[in-house]
């Protein structure tokens, strides 16, 4: 099993880390443009094996696609982060040529290879990645709905001052701060609905810290996370690897369900060897069909800024 990710920087070193260390894959390829930087990074994760006890192999490349083929999924993390006070689609002129050419020259040489899309803004990069590509949609998966389902569990835990193992929760919608939709009334605490341990103003609270827990970090950090996200790819690229048929909310293609059509955005998936391979539909209230199709006309207003 190969696994390239493009983008040696923050998030993409945590990415190969994370998936170097769960032991799973013969070999991660990390590249970057700038001269050195893969290599140099590929070599210091190289030198935590023996600490860390993983035998994946983990090598870097300055821009040379031809170290990427046979790859059996590659995760494009390119592009600039956000900075305090920018959202995530202030971001789409520059980022947008990136991940177009990313996919490209990645697909030259592994024409069969499964793609995850962590650049932002996510859902209108992978919406890009569909338009500009020949895969087959269920070969083609944005990262945005797993990490922010585990940024949602973080603070459902808060709240409920209880272990992050007993709590379970899912997050749905655009990647964006005015976009995802919590499932707060789905989530639970060892299948009990939270409803019935916090109160509706903390459950509030939750939801909103949650919305802008991306924005929160950037504030504090001077620029996106990395742990979170590189986890979150990470858990997505050993689902598919080990055909493990897990289910994470994830941005696909939707072709009629949750009545929405022609947009990529985040829903429930299962993941195996072949990618996405069901979309899994569940049953929303009014509200959280209403928040969906506010999601969803933000996405495809983004979308629109596209030059296809």
């Amino acid at each position: 099993m190969k696994v390239t990710v493009v983008g040696a920087g923050a998030v993409g070193a945590s990415c190969a880390e994370y998936i170097a260390m769960k032991n799973f894959a013969s070999e991660v390829v990390l590249l970057d443009i700038k001269e050195g930087y893969a290599e140099g990074k590929a070599m210091d994760l190289m030198q935590t094996a023996s600490l860390n006890g993983f035998d994946t192999k983990i090598t870097g490349s300055t821009s040379d696609y031809s170290k990427t083929a046979g790859s059996d999924i590659a995760v494009i993390t390119s592009g600039i982060p956000r900075k305090p006070g920018m959202t995530r689609e202030e971001l789409i002129g520059i980022n947008a040529g990136i991940v177009k050419s990313v996919a490209t020259s990645l697909l030259e040489h592994s024409p069969n290879a499964t793609l995850i899309v962590v650049s932002n803004p996510m859902d209108t990069m992978t919406y890009l990645v569909h338009k500009t590509t020949n895969l087959p949609k269920h070969k083609i998966i944005g990262m945005g709905g797993a990490l922010d389902s585990a940024r949602f569990k973080y603070r459902l835990a808060e709240a409920l001052e209880a272990p992050i193992s007993d709590v379970d929760g899912m997050v749905i919608g655009g990647h964006s701060d005015k976009g995802m939709v919590p499932l707060i009334g789905h989530a639970t605490r060892n299948s009990v609905k939270v409803s019935e341990f916090l109160p509706e103003d903390k459950m509030d609270w939750v939801v909103q810290e949650t919305k802008v827990g991306g924005a929160t970090l950037t504030k504090l950090l001077g620029t996106s996370a990395w742990y979170a996200p590189g986890a979150a790819v990470s858990g997505l690229v050993q689902a598919i690897a080990c055909d493990q048929k897990k289910m994470f909310p994830c941005s696909t293609l939707l072709e009629g369900e949750y009545g929405l059509d022609d947009i990529c955005i985040g829903v429930p998936v299962l993941l195996g060897k072949n990618g996405i391979e069901k979309v899994v539909e569940i049953e929303l209230s009014d509200a959280e069909k209403a928040k969906m199709k506010e999601s969803a006309e933000g996405v495809k207003k983004t979308n629109g800024l596209l030059q296809l």
